[in-house]
């Protein structure tokens, strides 16, 4: 009855090679995954947002600080992904190395970040859509596009509920359907970022940039624990290890190329979009399209909000992939209701978990305001990496003699700044994240000792 129980590395290995999910994808596959849940509200919402509040044109240093964070933490994944290639990603990494407790509370943990992230990201593509049908001259009622409590007389948020039903269905049917749809989605919007960067160069007025850092260091510390929220994504890749065909190769490919092209992307876009509109302008819910139609490029402006359209909405797939998941791998392990990890005899999904799982993100999304949630996510995913990092040093102590695929460098220098980082950006969340992350985690708790604890399959065993 241990709490600090630990799953052996030899039997999960041994259960990856168990018929099971579809193993369908490949390392193309993954990094389009990668960058389709990564690319979305962080470039094309948040951007405008930042640069206005924290950072000012300094906005590219809050990226570059955050990307410096989340490549400590893909090499970390990249190793742990490659040499035990289970869906769970960092639960079923802390599971083998720092026990159930540990793994039971990060695994609760993700599920909130990546719920909460689904339905967030929800309302965001509720308002791109708007927009989107504004410009036909199409409005629909206010009281259908917005949940209660948001003071807009709502009463439902419903193409946000629609649109994580239509990805439900998606899901459902299977994961190479799935990834079908993310990779032409996610071509759309990289063609659509690229437009951007082309058209948008030429108006940058180097004069934008002065004063660079308005808001001093602190604001970009600051920008950059708001802007994390950009890079959320790539660890989702890990998720999918058990319905990869190669997952010792391709999963570290996935991981390392999709966060490197979108910190590139960032970077660029960032400091374009800073030079062509003064930072203290940006602070609306579109700046990549206000950017353009302030120079006067409407029709490419128009453009940028369909493939804001497209890349909000693989990151919804993405996220609602990954939360169902992990969800999956607690339950197969005991951990949630059996019901959870049922696999479909036809389409190879987790076919009921995601559907549960897809209603409860519709509901949350059309029903709750979420402005007061969203730091959570970025709070989430930071304890994660931290857990993701700590869980390689120990996996390096007690199996030395592994085969790995992957081997993260400068070990343990780098896993170590993973933690320093992940640490200092924590800190610099508002205090009611941290009051609401530790209500989450003693709710879990309580899960964990009363239902948990005793139906684990290691405790059975």
């Amino acid at each position: 009855m241990s709490i600090f129980r630990k799953k052996s590395i030899t039997d999960m290995l041994a259960q990856s090679q168990q018929k099971g999910l579809k193993r369908s994808l490949g390392a193309f596959d993954l990094t389009l995954l990668g960058i389709g849940a990564i690319i979305g509200t962080g470039i094309f919402v948040l951007t405008g947002v930042v640069a206005a509040k924290d950072a000012g044109p300094a906005l590219i240093l809050s990226f570059i600080l955050s990307g410096i964070a989340c490549a400590f933490a893909a090499f970390c994944y990249a190793e742990f992904a490659s040499t035990v290639p289970i869906a769970g990603s960092v639960y079923t990494y802390t599971y083998a190395t720092l026990g159930e407790v540990f793994a039971f509370l990060i695994g609760w943990d993700l599920m909130l970040e990546y719920l909460l992230a689904t339905s967030a990201v929800a309302t965001g593509w509720s308002a791109y859509f708007q927009s989107l049908l504004a410009g036909f001259n199409v409005y629909l009622p206010t009281s259908l596009t917005s949940a209660p409590g948001a003071g807009h007389g709502g009463i439902i948020n419903l193409p946000a509920v629609l649109i994580i039903l239509l990805i439900t269905t998606l899901l459902s049917r299977g994961i190479r359907e799935s990834a079908r749809v993310n990779n032409i989605m996610v071509i759309i919007k990289l063609t659509v970022i690229v437009l951007f960067i082309v058209a948008g160069v030429w108006y940058v007025k180097p004069s934008n940039w002065s004063p660079f850092t308005p808001f001093g260091f602190e604001g970009i510390v600051t920008g950059a624990a708001t802007v994390f929220f950009a890079y959320i994504g790539f660890d989702a890749v890990a998720t999918a290890a058990e319905e990869v065909k190669r997952p010792q190769r391709d999963l570290p490919l996935g991981i390392i190329w999709s966060l490197a092209i979108c910190t590139f992307l960032y970077i660029v876009v960032s400091l374009i979009l800073t030079g062509i509109v003064p930072y203290t302008q940006l602070n609306v819910a579109d700046p990549v399209s206000f950017a353009l139609t302030f120079v006067g490029q409407n029709t490419i402006a128009g453009l940028i909000s369909v493939g804001a359209i497209a890349g909000i909405t693989t990151v919804l797939l993405v996220m609602l992939f990954a939360q169902v998941r992990v969800s999956y791998a607690m339950s197969r392990d005991g951990l949630l209701p059996r019901m959870l990890s049922s696999v479909h005899p036809t389409l190879k999904t987790p076919f009921k978990n995601t559907w549960i799982t897809g209603f409860v993100a519709a509901f949350i999304a059309g029903f709750i305001d979420l402005e007061t949630l969203a730091h959570l996510v970025n709070m989430g995913t930071l304890s994660a990496f931290s857990l993701v990092a700590i869980a390689v040093l120990v996996l390096r102590k007690t199996h030395p003699t592994l085969e790995r695929a992957f081997k993260a460098p400068f070990v343990p220098v780098l896993p170590i700044l993973t933690v320093l980082f992940c640490l200092y950006l924590m800190i610099s969340l508002p205090g009611i994240t941290w009051i609401s992350f530790v209500i989450w985690l003693t709710i879990g708790a309580l899960v964990y000792f009363v239902y948990a604890r005793k139906r684990s399959t290691l405790n059975k065993s």
